[in-house]
């Protein structure tokens, strides 16, 4: 019994540790996804997709960039305007 007494703060570190990882998996999913400017019926998936000059930019405009959901009434994740620079990954609303 008393080796197990000593063993609990080990045992609370480890789940603990467990606890803490699997609630926040960083970069897990983190759904971001943006309207086509010139075709409204094309949306994009920008969930694993980091912005920059060859994919896609948001810019400093006052406008909704990107979206937590494929859709017009969805709310926004991303303020400024979407501008496309490259081949993005498509989804169906």
């Amino acid at each position: 019994m008393n080796k197990l007494v000593k063993l609990l703060p080990a045992l609370a570190l480890v789940l603990g540790a467990f606890v803490a990882l699997a609630f926040n998996m960083p970069g897990e999913f983190d759904p971001e996804y943006a309207q086509d400017p010139d075709n409204p019926e094309i949306w994009y998936d920008l969930s694993t997709v980091t912005p920059g000059p060859n994919t896609y930019e948001c810019d400093d405009v006052q406008d909704i960039c990107t979206r937590v959901l494929p859709s017009s009434s969805a709310a926004m994740k991303t303020s400024g305007e979407f501008i496309k620079n490259g081949t993005l990954p498509e989804v169906q609303p």
